[in-house]
């Protein structure tokens, strides 16, 4: 797992964002699926809002509907998960000196031709605030069997020397683990054919950083 998680590291030194495949197996995948189905059956799921708080739904900007996931509560499958995330915690700690302290991860369920537009994972205005700030934004994929012409892919908009920026589209695929700073690159999730379904979440620091 170390060898993916420095490429991860080269990824994000290089162009602003890393992937990693596999970061959990088919088999993880299709439980954690099954499981986030489940949650969702049971009504523990809601739609998501923005802004600071997060406290305003507007579906004419996202769509998705989530649920939080908590270590008091969470089934074996999510315990390995956010497990498998602290262990990239303490390794990005332990090599890059980021001084991250924990994570916020929900299950995030896209209904077909919903989609979430181009925004910030973290407010610049608000990064000298004290307290929890998000570093790093990390998604993994519960997505089975998905092809281009699914769409739902993510849109990461790089900066260029010129000014100017490069757009790249990043498939959903199952098990792909996608990680970028979230106070500087801007992204935005595509409608898709089909329901599209992730962990979504972000590493965090105690503060300024």
């Amino acid at each position: 797992m170390e060898e993916r998680f420095e490429l991860l590291i080269d990824g994000i030194l290089e162009k602003g964002y890393g992937i990693v495949d596999d970061f959990l197996s088919p088999d993880e995948v299709e439980i954690l699926r099954q499981t986030l189905y489940a949650r969702n059956q049971q009504g523990e799921f809601k739609t998501a809002a923005i802004g600071n708080q997060q406290v305003t739904v507007q579906t004419s900007i996202r769509g998705d509907q989530i649920r939080w996931l908590d270590r008091a509560d969470a089934l074996p499958e999510e315990t390995l998960y956010l497990d498998r995330v602290q262990y990239l915690i303490e390794y990005l700690n332990r090599t890059c000196y980021l001084g991250l302290l924990d994570s916020e991860i929900h299950y995030a369920l896209y209904p077909a031709g919903t989609f979430y537009k181009r925004h910030l994972d973290r407010f610049r205005a608000n990064s000298s605030l004290g307290g929890p700030q998000r570093k790093l934004s990390v998604i993994c994929y519960l997505n089975q069997d998905w092809q281009e012409s699914d769409g739902g892919q993510l849109v990461v908009y790089l900066p260029q020397p010129d000014g100017g920026e490069e757009a790249i589209s990043i498939l959903p695929a199952g098990g792909r683990l996608v990680c970028f700073e979230s106070d500087k690159l801007e992204h935005e999730v595509l409608p898709a054919t089909r329901e599209r379904l992730s962990l979504t979440g972000w590493l965090r620091t105690g503060g300024t950083r």
